[in-house]
């Protein structure tokens, strides 16, 4: 590669922006986590919302999103580069308000009737869905111009993985610790518990998108897209018409989908199936354990055989694991948890390099159709992972009213064996067929393997030399 090329000028990442990149995810993960893991319980013990209610409202919240996001994005595609960057600065300045949306969604009014509850969860959680697009769809885009080496990208993403994986943390703990028992013996979710844990991690959140700003560095300058009439619905047929990004969208949102019914999920399964409620945070703990010991040499693996071909076998490993553990249709909680490990060690590879490979067809689409709307790609990339929760969330309520799970959970005590059954199974099938549907997505509809890749560094380089690319 010639000498001063255009990846070396704008690559060369330090300790401090891998840090700092995996800080921003970490505050993501803290407020998202809330949601993934005890939003779903909350609305339905504490505040008594119906789960066909709690299905319609995610849906209308995604349809809200559909027009949000993309705005978002060509919004901070068209906003000049200031001082201070051109997508770090929203971070700063939504810092505090995603923090405190966050906290809202747990706001219970005293005396409000199940209606005032239900406009009340509706209103703040899609007030919290638009702060945190306002954080996210920048803090995605941060990748494209902290460094412009594939290799780099990368590691970026293992980085911004294990910010997830501590970030997601709290939540989970707190859906375990959040519980009390009346003077009858009974379990219950205590409010006071959850609010108090709800804004300690709200407020860390707020200091982890701080320290993302201070200390990542926007090494690619890029200019503001153009402003001409038509010019949003021009860049979204592009990515439509990209059958990389496309294929990486939907694989995210299988797996996001995966990901967050088991989190939701097994807070029920672990109280009724297993009756061992006190260990409600470990399965999902052993899928991410695997992450620890992954992220070590995750990125090396994929330079070496490509981030594509790992990721599609892990994922494919994954899906024979859950669909092992409904085979088994085992009891034993001990057995339940050790092959939920090994569906962890396949789901680890794209769990650390799904933005590796979001980062990939986003350089295709540069090199291919000349697109350096890096905030609105993002933006559609964010919102085809939201759907991701939306069918895990429809998933969830499908399945408990499938079972005849109450809003009322002291109803529920008396679950059937027929019902508890068809519970263990939606939690081991349900999985399986999306990690399954992933490796389908990857090993044959997403084309950039590792030689692909390495061709698309090459040309990138070409065309910026040429002038046909632009910082």
């Amino acid at each position: 590669m010639a000498e001063h090329s255009f990846i070396e000028k704008t690559s060369g990442i330090k300790t401090r922006d891998k840090i700092g990149y995996a800080m921003g995810d970490f505050s993501s993960l803290l407020v998202f986590g809330l949601v993934q893991s005890v939003l779903q319980k909350y609305y339905t013990d504490v505040l008594g919302v119906g789960v066909v209610s709690i299905m319609i409202m995610f849906i209308v919240a995604r349809v809200w999103d559909a027009i949000n996001d993309p705005l978002w994005g060509r919004i901070i595609d068209k906003a000049q580069t200031k001082p201070d960057g051109r997508y770090r600065r929203w971070l700063k300045l939504f810092a505090l308000p995603v923090a405190f949306g966050a906290v809202l969604m747990f706001v219970k009014i005293p005396g409000l009737s199940p209606t005032g509850y239900l406009i009340y969860a509706y209103v703040t959680y899609i007030l919290f869905g638009m702060l945190y697009t306002c954080v996210n769809i920048p803090y995605g885009s941060l990748a494209q111009v902290i460094t412009s080496s594939d290799k780099e990208r990368s590691t970026l993403s293992v980085f911004r993985s294990i910010g997830s994986t501590f970030g997601a943390m709290p939540a989970m703990a707190l859906i375990s610790l959040c519980y009390a028992k009346d003077e009858a013996g009974n379990r219950f979710m205590s409010y006071p518990k959850i609010i108090i844990g709800v804004s300690v991690i709200a407020v860390l959140a707020a200091v982890g998108f701080i320290i993302t700003y201070k200390w990542t560095t926007e090494r690619v300058k890029t200019e503001p897209a153009k402003v001409q009439k038509g010019q949003t619905w021009k860049v979204i047929k592009t990515l439509l018409k990209s059958r990389p990004f496309v294929a990486v969208c939907l694989a995210s949102m299988f797996f996001l989908a995966a990901q967050m019914f088991g989190q939701s999920y097994y807070s029920y399964l672990f109280d009724y199936y297993f009756n061992a409620p006190g260990l409600t945070l470990l399965p999902t703990v052993f899928q991410y354990l695997p992450v620890a010991v992954i992220m070590l040499f995750a990125t090396r693996l994929g330079n070496r055989f490509g981030r594509r071909e790992i990721c599609a076998y892990g994922i494919l490993l994954a899906g024979v694991c859950n669909l092992v553990l409904y085979l088994m249709n085992t009891h034993n909680v001990v057995i339940y948890l050790i092959v939920l490990l090994l569906s962890g060690i396949g789901n680890a590879f794209i769990f650390l390099l799904v933005w590796a490979l979001a980062n990939d067809a986003m350089d295709y689409n540069e090199v291919k159709y000349g697109l350096q709307d890096s905030a609105t790609s993002y933006a559609f990339y964010s919102f085809m992972r939201k759907l991701g929760q939306t069918i895990a969330a429809i998933l969830v309520n499908a399945a408990l009213l499938r079972i005849g799970y109450s809003e009322n959970v002291l109803n529920t005590a008396n679950i059937n064996d027929a019902a508890l059954r068809g519970m263990y199974a939606y939690s081991v099938l349900i999985p399986a067929v999306l990690y399954i549907l992933v490796f389908i997505l990857l090993r044959f509809v997403y084309p950039l393997g590792k030689k692909q890749v390495d061709e698309l560094q090459v040309e990138k380089e070409k065309l910026y030399e040429k002038g046909e690319l632009k910082m």
